[in-house]
Order: structure tokens, then C-alpha cells, then sequence
């Protein structure tokens, strides 16, 4: 009897140590396209990049695994109150439309939105009243949507489900600029895939943003886990190694 109490006692005792350091799997939405903030790794099939990275190292910090679920950009936020993943780390600007929504974290980057144009194009574009009547694209459920429609300058605005096939359509000259998130669209245009395209140097951003991890609403507990764990990676250079590792400068 003896026996089997110590045997119960010693099995008990092992199921407890293996709890305490077992840890909670946290799904993660990050998108395939959107270098270098979050792009699949060919040579590896999977999600690499600068919110990739920030959402390990929080998880770390805070006491979570991540595992990374690849979505379309448009897909995140649907997929995160519909509880199919629990943090969007992305390059996803938080904005009050989306607070209304999702609740977001301390802001880990800021930047605004990028021009593209063909090289052979030699206008210096500064806003888009310097773009009146050109037929322009820009990628669907970006903060950049709605205020390029609404500026009534553009002959039409093309709607992109992603960055690659407005690059493309950039590129042949179907369209006459794109407006995407600056790093992400000088970033590609570093790998030579485009080579029609440049980065319109004099162009001033009019929409600037911050990028946040996205939590549910009700999720307060985690997103106070996520803040304090960022809070510690920004004072130790954690996240400003992360930036420079991909390029960026720091926050």
C-alpha cells in the first residue's frame, strides 16, 4: 500500500513539474508578402521577418510559444475575433477604426506610405495633388485605402489583394504609381524583381502610422503580458536590434 501511495506521490509530482514548464501555445497571423516585416522564407517555407521576430522575442519574454499562421493581410483581423488565432503580428498600422475592433499593443514602428514609379518617370511627386488624374494602386485593408480615394485626385484607384501583383502591374505600366508601406516597397525593390520601378525620392508620406501587435478585446490579461514584455525589450535594445538586423532604423 505503502508502495503504490509513493508511487501515486512520485507520478503526481512529475505531472506538476512537467505543467509548470510546459507553455502556452499562442497562434500568430502574419502575412506571406510584406518584407521585411513579415514575408515567407522560400528556402525554409515559413514566415520570416521583422514582426516575426518581435512576437518570438515577446514570447520569450512573457512565457508563450508562437506558432505562425500565414494569412492574407485582409484575413487577419476576422481570423483574430473569430478566435481562429490569438495575436496579428504584422505590418498593421493601429488606427482608431481598427481599435474599435481589436485592442493593440505599445507601437513597436512608425513610417508612412511609399510611392513607387517607373524609373523612366522623372516628375518629382511630393503629395497627391502632384499625381492629379493618374490611375493608381494601393493594397485592399491598408490604412492607405481610404484616404487616397477620398482625395478625388486620382483617374482611378486599383484595389491589390497583395504587393507583388501591384508591383507587377507597376512595373509593366499598368498602372502609374503605387502606394504601399514605405520599407515594405523599398525592401522589395532591393531584390531586383521589378526593375522598371524606383521609389519616388521626393514624395512626402501624408499617412503615418505605427505598427502594434493585435490582441481580441477581451484578451486584456495577454495584451498586458505583451506590453510589459515590450517594454523590456525596447529598454534592453532587443527591439532595435531586430530593426537594424532587417535594415531598419531604430523606433
Amino acid at each position: 500500500m505503502k508502495f503504490k501511495t509513493l508511487v501515486v506521490s512520485v507520478f503526481a509530482a512529475l505531472s506538476m513539474a512537467a505543467g509548470a514548464h510546459a507553455q502556452t501555445v499562442l497562434k500568430v497571423g502574419s502575412t506571406p508578402t510584406g518584407s521585411p516585416f513579415t514575408f515567407l522564407d522560400t528556402k525554409t517555407n515559413s514566415i520570416e521577418g521583422v514582426m516575426v521576430d518581435i512576437v518570438k522575442a515577446v514570447g520569450k519574454e512573457a512565457g508563450f510559444e508562437v506558432q505562425i499562421e500565414p494569412m492574407a493581410f485582409s484575413a487577419l483581423i476576422g481570423s483574430l475575433t473569430s478566435k481562429r488565432i490569438d495575436i496579428v503580428s504584422a505590418a498593421m498600422f493601429i488606427t482608431p477604426q481598427r481599435q474599435q475592433v481589436v485592442s493593440f499593443s505599445d507601437p513597436v514602428y512608425r513610417y508612412g506610405e511609399g510611392l513607387m514609379v517607373l524609373k523612366t518617370d522623372s516628375k518629382e511627386y511630393k503629395s497627391f495633388a502632384d499625381m492629379k488624374g493618374m490611375t493608381v494602386g494601393v493594397q485592399v485593408g491598408t490604412a492607405f485605402v481610404e484616404p487616397i480615394q477620398k482625395s478625388g485626385m486620382f483617374k482611378e484607384v486599383k484595389l491589390y489583394d497583395n504587393p507583388p501583383d501591384m508591383m507587377r502591374d507597376a512595373n509593366a505600366g499598368r498602372i502609374q504609381g503605387g502606394f504601399m508601406d514605405f520599407p515594405i516597397a523599398a525592401y522589395i525593390l532591393t531584390q531586383g524583381n521589378y526593375p522598371n520601378l524606383k521609389m519616388a525620392s521626393s514624395y512626402q508620406p501624408t499617412i503615418m502610422g505605427s505598427l502594434g501587435l493585435a490582441t481580441r478585446k477581451e484578451d486584456s490579461a495577454l495584451l498586458d503580458r505583451i506590453n510589459k514584455a515590450l517594454v523590456k525589450l525596447k529598454a534592453d535594445g532587443a527591439i532595435d536590434a531586430i530593426l537594424k538586423k532587417w535594415g531598419l532604423s531604430g523606433a
